[in-house]
């Protein structure tokens, strides 16, 4: 779909994706300057260049829709409509954070947004989401399980056990695959035997489909297509074509790669795509100015609070953690 075919009803759902990507974009970028301030401990893995999947999945789902993400998942948590503030704070450690600054980037979590939570393990994920699949069949409730993981994650155990499980029970998930072309620092295609993650999901007995996960109105579309027959226990799995246009992480300097293959893809940047079509729709350039110049403002308030944001309580060292001598008790 060009944006000539987007009506005046579909112009404000388009431009709300394109309000999310820019906040993705403008978290994105700030977060890797923190850490390139010290502000950050541990790592930052950068979604640029990945929006669309993030705001064309996320943007359909309900608040009682559970979603699970990776280590590369600010844009996800973002989307499903957790606050930045809070998350810049778990990034930094302070108090305030998701988890009250003890997991950091790469193990966010919200459940008041139906974020169940990032994993820094590829492929630990696909389980979880299998699980809480199954137990929202076994109560009879109408929800959806959305769990995305990169490219890198279909050739470890858990994507056949994950994806088998759902297709057995019939579980009410849907399986999102960013594939960005790389498992951390290595081409995805160097070490994927057959056909790729497509076959292996069809073989496994779940509908199946690949699309240009940079094309926002594809997503959407097709997220919005497959999600009543998801919520009614109908695994599904969708391999969205993308790519990483920075490093894995951001101290990442990418040289496994040419900086003319970087600069080609630039060409595809979702969220230009997304602004070209909506202009081609009508919508005016100064608009969608302000809402660029607006994500960033945003963010920057975001980055001032979680600088200016108490270190926790000592106190908070020692709550969840499990007591196995209570427990036993």
């Amino acid at each position: 779909m060009s944006g000539a075919h987007l009506t005046n009803v579909d112009q404000p759902r388009f431009v709300a994706h394109y309000r999310t990507m820019c906040r993705i974009r403008a978290f994105e970028q700030s977060a890797i300057q923190a850490s390139a301030d010290g502000l950050v401990k541990g790592a930052i893995h950068p979604s640029i260049g990945q929006e669309a999947i993030a705001s064309g999945v996320c943007g359909n789902l309900e608040v009682s829709d559970i979603l699970l993400s990776t280590h590369r998942g600010h844009g996800h948590t973002l989307a499903k409509g957790a606050a930045p503030e809070a998350m810049m704070c778990e990034l930094f450690g302070r108090a305030g954070g998701n988890c009250g600054g003890k997991g950091g980037s790469m193990h966010i979590a919200d459940f008041n947004v139906g974020m169940l939570g990032a994993n820094g393990v590829v492929g630990a994920n696909i389980l979880i989401a299998a699980g809480a699949a199954h137990g929202i069949k076994l109560k009879r409730e109408m929800r959806a399980v959305v769990c995305i993981f990169g490219d890198g994650a279909v050739n470890r155990g858990p994507f056949l056990e994950g994806l088998n499980w759902a297709g057995t029970y019939e579980l009410p998930v849907l399986f999102v695959c960013e594939d960005n072309g790389f498992a951390s620092t290595t081409r995805t295609s160097a070490h994927t035997a057959g056909p790729g993650p497509k076959a292996r999901a069809e073989a496994l007995g779940l509908t199946a489909a690949e699309i240009d996960g940079n094309d926002i109105v594809a997503v959407d579309a097709l997220i919005r297509e497959w999600l009543p027959a998801v919520r009614q226990c109908e695994p599904r799995f969708l391999l969205a074509k993308t790519y990483r246009l920075a490093g894995h992480t951001s101290a990442d300097p990418a040289t496994y790669r040419t900086n003319e293959e970087v600069e080609a893809r630039w060409a595809d940047d979702p969220i230009a795509r997304c602004r070209s079509l909506l202009i081609e729709a009508g919508v005016a350039q100064s608009t969608l100015d302000d809402i660029a110049a607006e994500a960033h403002h945003e963010i920057e308030e975001v980055t001032t609070h979680a600088r200016e944001a108490p270190w926790p309580d000592v106190a908070e060292a020692f709550r969840d953690v499990q007591d196995i001598g209570a427990v036993s008790a």
